[in-house]
């Protein structure tokens, strides 16, 4: 299982960071319009359909990345008070009965759409420019499937964690900016809290009934 688990993980993390940098391109596309468009009133019949496409494909191919590293909403406010076992019970069940339906019902739409799609070569309406997008409509099977085979290792996860009664320990992964600077100041502030602390007032040899006299005598 454990095995399974960390070749889901690497899997999905590769198909995650690769399409990441769909946003660089896209971000490339959009800035150049906004620049065409605005000084030389000259806007593109593309940019719009490049920016939904990688969009979607990369919102698409990132959701088994995220699901292996439980990125994904969750409402937690009762959730995270229960044990291990129990949290592990509730999420194999809510896999069982809606994860694995779902996503299954994903793939076999995501066929129909891409094959029908790819018989006539789709291309965009929404500019003149006749951008193709049936390759865009195969990226809701193959998300699908990446979400399948995570959710399997999601499924182990859950058994491991009923059987030890510990969740398995994720890949080491980037973390928001964020949250890494708020873990930094927490063990700061546990790591001087814990030292001891010596005020040189509370020194005995610092008492103001132990301090000698001006004239160098004890008082």
């Amino acid at each position: 299982m454990l095995r399974y688990i960390a070749f889901a993980d690497e899997l999905s993390a590769w198909f995650g960071k690769v399409f990441a940098w769909s946003v660089v391109i896209m971000t490339l596309g959009v800035s150049y319009e906004v620049v065409v468009r605005y000084l030389f009133s000259a806007p593109t019949a593309w940019a719009f359909d490049l920016s939904y496409m990688l969009y979607g494909t990369m919102f698409m191919m990132a959701g088994a990345y995220t699901l292996s590293r439980d990125g994904h909403v969750r409402g937690d406010f009762i959730y995270r008070l229960w044990r291990p076992r129990v949290q592990a019970a509730v999420e194999l069940v809510l896999y069982i009965i809606f994860f694995f339906p779902g996503v299954t019902a994903l793939i076999l739409a995501g066929w129909k759409y891409a094959a029908r799609s790819f018989r006539y070569l789709e291309v965009s309406s929404n500019s003149p420019a006749g951008i193709p997008i049936f390759q865009f409509k195969a990226v809701i099977m193959a998300a699908g499937i990446l979400l399948f085979v995570q959710g399997i290792a999601q499924v182990f996860r859950c058994v491991v964690c009923l059987r030890t009664g510990t969740w398995p320990r994720a890949a080491e992964d980037v973390e928001e900016t964020e949250k890494v600077l708020m873990e930094a100041k927490t063990l700061d502030v546990l790591h001087h809290g814990s030292e001891a602390v010596d005020l040189p007032f509370l020194h005995p040899d610092n008492h103001p009934d132990n301090r000698p006299d001006r004239d160098g005598e004890d008082r």
